[in-house]
Parts: structure tokens; sequence; C-alpha cells
């Protein structure tokens, strides 16, 4: 086994807590069956080649001309690809040659269904675009069809783009998992909490009740799928509806996702409410008693970054939409140097506009460089791991993916490396952060299951959503034409 071990400067995350067939799947996986004369070889379900397989382990192993074997939706062992083909013959193997395998993304910080309004509302302030433009219109025209079609198109375009794992806040929670249990991805369905009138609940309490019976229907029902509260934030919810929160979150046992310490609105907001900024502001009223997904964290203070790291606050960093919506640079050397667990996410695609988790790699290093001034920061060792297994540490999922170890969900990608602007390769990890784009995934694989083969999505009617989408837009285009006419 030839093992490479990479010296870049990066600071290692850890943290452990605790369908259907949809059309397009085909009826039988490819009957490739490697090394077939070999009588003694184990049956298993997959293996995955590539002339690299980038572990993202704590030894941060490349492994050139490699391969992974899966079976029952498990990693049973990586390694030479001519050592992983001696020992199992596979149902299906996924050829390497100009291949990349390495984890999933993870995207820490997403509202799948938003990709419907993607471009409707653009070039504003965070709260002008919220509550004059976005509130309004998913009171208007957000229903559980909408999450539906909505949530459908961001697992294509999120498969498409190499992301395993996303962690999720929207209306209509009971939908998104629906969605997420046939396509076949896996994660984290946040049920909102806010105290306005919404899509989907009357006000903070109705949504805390409804979350709960939402959390109840889910929680252990399919292991991909991990139903959480999703509390807007410390201005859409006071103090006793927060702590009321995560008071339901522990009575059920589950996390928390919320935007947190995003704006210079927020942070002014928190000070003049509460006399201290937000993440001290929650710190005091018990908030980071159970597992906490803080989005954004642009603004917190360097005495309240050491409460994030003692308080193993899970950070998700969204460079493209804190740039958008100019709400500023995150700090995130000195989060990384106080230890604090970091991942990175794209927000939803009305603030984005998409939801390319390589571009989020590349901005992320790019803004701490220049903001720093100093081109050592936030190396590409670092910025992956912020995609993979620092970004399962942040969301408490770094005991089943984020890495390709043994015994952990194989969850996992092949990237070509093929295409004119991966010529020449001269560092592999240097080239997925800074080279890298969603055209460059080639298949998908979570939880032992092929979601995507050669760029073709398997697991979603893509053609339809396509046409439903297309569909739904244009009602909505009508609607808003209507309105501005008036």
């Amino acid at each position: 086994m030839k093992t490479t071990t990479l010296c870049f400067l990066f600071t290692f995350l850890t943290i452990s807590l605790a369908g259907c067939s949809p059309a397009g799947t085909p009826d039988a996986v490819t009957d490739t069956v490697a090394n077939t004369d070999n009588d003694t070889a184990d049956r298993i379900d997959l293996i995955v080649k590539g002339d690299y397989v980038v572990s993202m382990d704590e030894d941060a192993a490349v492994y050139e001309d490699g391969a992974v074997a899966i079976d029952d939706g498990l990693i049973l062992a990586i390694g030479a690809a001519g050592d992983i083909e001696s020992q199992y013959a596979a149902q299906e193997v996924l050829d390497g040659a100009g291949r990349i395998v390495m984890p999933g993304l993870i995207n820490g910080h997403s509202h799948a269904a938003m990709t419907l309004l993607r471009g409707v509302a653009d070039d504003l302030a965070l709260m002008d675009w919220l509550n004059n433009y976005i509130f309004p219109a998913e009171v208007e025209f957000v229903d559980a069809e909408f999450v539906r079609i909505g949530t459908e198109l961001a697992c294509w375009e999120m498969i498409r783009g190499g992301t395993t794992t996303f962690v999720d806040m929207y209306y209509y929670p009971d939908t998104i998992a629906e969605v997420v249990e046939s396509c076949g991805m896996r994660a984290l369905i946040s049920a909102t909490v806010i105290d306005q009138r919404s899509p989907d609940a009357e006000n903070a309490a109705d949504s805390i009740s409804k979350g709960g019976g939402f959390i109840e229907r889910w929680q252990g029902r399919n292991p991909r799928i991990t139903p959480i509260f999703g509390p807007h934030a410390n201005y859409t919810l006071n103090a006793e509806q927060l702590k009321a929160t995560r008071e339901a979150a522990i009575k059920y046992g589950v996390g928390i996702s919320i935007h947190m310490s995003e704006s210079p609105f927020e942070l002014q907001y928190s000070q003049d409410t509460y006399g201290m900024p937000s993440v001290e502001m929650f710190n005091s009223i018990g908030f980071f008693d159970g597992p906490t997904i803080a989005a954004h964290m642009v603004w917190p203070t360097k005495d309240e970054i050491p409460i994030l790291a003692e308080r193993r606050v899970g950070v998700i960093h969204n460079p493209t939409s804190n740039m958008k919506i100019a709400s500023g640079i995150a700090p995130i050397t000195e989060l990384l140097d106080a230890g604090v667990l970091l991942g990175l996410g794209t927000d939803g695609a009305a603030s984005n506009n998409d939801l390319d988790m390589w571009e989020e790699m590349r901005l992320a290093s790019f803004l701490q460089k220049v903001d720093r001034m100093d081109p050592r920061v936030m190396p590409a060792a670092t910025v992956l791991r912020m995609a993979t297994s620092g970004g399962a540490a942040a969301v408490g999922l770094s005991d089943i993916t984020g890495s390709l170890e043994t015994g952990k969900q194989a969850d996992l990608i092949q990237v070509a490396f093929d295409d004119v602007h991966h010529i020449p390769t001269f560092n592999v990890i240097s080239h997925l952060v800074y080279v890298t784009d969603e055209q460059d995934v080639a298949s998908v694989v979570v939880d032992g299951k092929v979601l995507m083969r050669e760029r073709e999505i398997l697991t979603i009617d893509t053609d339809r959503v396509r046409a439903e989408a297309t569909d739904l837009a244009a009602r909505i285009q009508d609607a808003l034409n209507t309105r501005n006419q008036k």
C-alpha cells in the first residue's frame, strides 16, 4: 500500500454526538464483479476506485491508485486498489481512471426549498431582504408542494455538486424529510421556530409544538435523517421563546440549528435589548446546554470566541452569503486558533445564489487571506477539512461520516480530474480546493448507495422536477407581476 501523509497546516476538528424507489433508480446495479477468478474473495456490494483516495482522516492519508471497499452501507477497507480487489469481489465497481475519491461534502447550513426563490430579491441588506421580500413571499407562496419541489431541486443540485450531507432549516419539515428519504441523501432537518405567522405555524409556541410532532414522527425512522429544532434568531424570538425551544430540544434529545451573530443589526439589537452581544446573550440563558449548530457567526467578540470553544458550539461559515448580503467577514482564523468546531455552508439559494460547496471552500480561504493580508492563513488542507471531517464534527456527525475510515458510513464521491483545468496536477489537495468545481463531480455514494453514476442522477426524476419547478416559478412570477402593477 502506497500511502502519503500530507504535511499541510490544518486544524483537526473532532466531536462525537450522538425509502422509496424513486424514478430513475436502476433495476439492478451494474453487474461488474471484481476478481471473479478469486473464489476466496469476500463478496461485497461496491468498490470505488481512484487514482487518488483522499481519506480526510486524522492522518490525512492519501492513497495513490487506491480503492474503498463497501458493504451494507459501511466502509470495510481503504487501501491500494490491488490489495482491495484481491480481498473483495464486488457486485459493482466504480472505475477510478482520472478520478479522485474523497468524502462527500457537508453543507452545514441551508434552506433547501429556497431554490425556488433564487434571484427573486437580490442586492439588498439582510433585514430589508428578509422583512420586505423573503418573509412576505414565503407567507404568500410557500406550502407543502412548494417545499417538496424546491427541496427536490436542491437535492438534485447538491448531489450534482458532491454534497452528501446537509443541515436544513425551513418550513414543512415532514415534506423535507420525505424528499431526503427518497433521494438518498443524509440530512439534519430543522423544524423552524419563529415568532410570527409563517407558512406552517402561527407563532413561536405553535412552531415548537408542531416541531415536537415532527421530531416524534422521524426519530429513529431513517438513520440518514436526523430531526432537530431550528429557532430562527434572537431578533425573531425573545429570550423566553429561545429557552423554551432549548427545553423542547432537551426533552426530545435533539440538537438545534440557529442563525447567530450574523449581522451588525443583530449585534446592535442584542446589545440594545439584552445589554450584551449575541453569543453572551445565548450563553446567559443556557442555550448552549445541548448540541448547537450556529450559522454565520460573523461578529463574535474576542470574549465570546472562548465561549464557543468551551461550549462545543458548531459554527458554520457561509462566505458567499455573508459577502452577498454584506454581513461582513467572519473571523475564521481566530475561531480556528481557539479550537472552535468549524464547518462550511451555502445558506439558501435566495441569498447565495447556488448550493456549490466548492465555491464556498475557495471563498473561505481567499477571504481570510485578504482580510489578514497573509496568504499563509487558511491553507487548502484546512478548508477541505472544514468541508468534510470538520463539518461533520461541527454538525455532530463525526462518528459516522466526514472521512473515509473503516466502520464509517460510506458517504463518498468521485471527482474527475481529467478536465483541462486540472492539467497538470501537482498537488491533489490544492486542486480540490482551488481548481475543482461542481461540474467535476462524477459519482456520488451515500450510505453505500450510488446516487449519481458518471454524472447521471439515479434517485431523482430530474425531468419531472425541472418541469414542476419551471411551472411553479412561472406562477410565482405572475403573482409578483400582478402585485407590482397594483
